[in-house]
């Protein structure tokens, strides 16, 4: 190996150590942070001291925070949902029915996706509040899912794009419908890319804050990110960190587990259609 191609290899991996360190280190520190209480949050700590588990007993004892966290659950599986079932039929509509239009519809979706939540804030509070779903799990479940299902649809109409046009024909002669097409045969074929999508859209859902904040009113109906944001303190002026990094540690777990687990599936849902064989 010359010279010159180890300093590079040194230079690569130095960069992803940066990278790495620069991307983990907060997270780090919420979980160091979250095991200190009293003064000792005020104190710069990179290891800690002692394993005090006040702050998680504190979140898990605390009114509704358990609730927060099943709702939070169920408009996200909801949304997921509802995003892979409409992602699925439009996407095998814009990849394989021809009309015209079509490269048209498609990038008017993925649009859609571009406009700041903050910007469509007013008009869907206001669809909310007519369809009478306001300080309900309908109302993020509706919200969450319009902005998700843009993205899914994208990737789910790439995906099926490269899908031999011979596995279709063959079904069609057997006499099957466009939806046992959909089902049966693509089905099994779009899960890299269902798994991707649903995946972001989970994560999507999990954390958004804005309108789980707006189109709600009761404790009972809050979501975990909008529960850690009003966590209190003793009194006004006291901000609880330990107990909102122990409260952001348990809710972001999960979420690592699960890309973890999917990691290999994520990767090849991003990168379909891509290369092109």
């Amino acid at each position: 190996m010359t010279q010159h191609k180890l300093l590079k290899q040194i230079g690569f991996y130095a960069l992803v150590v940066v990278i790495v360190v620069f991307s983990v280190f907060p997270f780090y520190y919420a979980i160091v942070t979250s095991f200190t209480s009293g003064t000792a949050l005020f104190q710069i700590n990179y290891w800690p001291k002692s394993l005090d588990l006040s702050n998680y007993h504190a979140v898990l004892t605390s009114r509704n925070f358990l609730l927060s966290i099943l709702n939070s659950l169920i408009i996200a599986t909801a949304t997921v949902g509802f995003s892979l079932l409409l992602g699925v039929t439009a996407s095998y509509a814009l990849a394989r029915v021809r009309f015209r239009g079509r490269g048209l519809l498609l990038m008017t979706i993925l649009a859609v996706s571009m406009f700041p939540q903050i910007a469509v804030l007013a008009g869907l509070f206001e669809l909310v509040r007519f369809l009478g779903i306001f300080n309900t799990h309908w109302a993020m479940i509706l919200s969450y899912t319009i902005f998700t299902l843009p993205f899914t649809v994208w990737v789910l109409t790439t995906f099926m794009r490269d899908l031999p046009v011979e596995i279709e024909e063959a079904a069609i002669v057997d006499g099957a419908t466009p939806w046992v097409i959909i089902t049966q045969v693509f089905l099994p074929l779009l899960w890299p890319a269902m798994v991707t999508t649903g995946l972001l859209a989970f994560i999507g859902a999990w954390n958004e804050f804005l309108f789980a904040l707006t189109f709600t009113s009761t404790e009972s109906m809050r979501t975990v990110p909008v529960a850690i944001g009003l966590l209190s303190g003793a009194s006004a002026q006291e901000i609880p960190w330990g107990p909102i990094m122990a409260a952001s540690v348990i809710v972001t777990v999960p979420l690592i587990i699960l890309v973890l687990i999917f990691q290999r599936k994520i990767v090849a849902g991003l990168t379909a259609g891509g290369v092109k064989g």
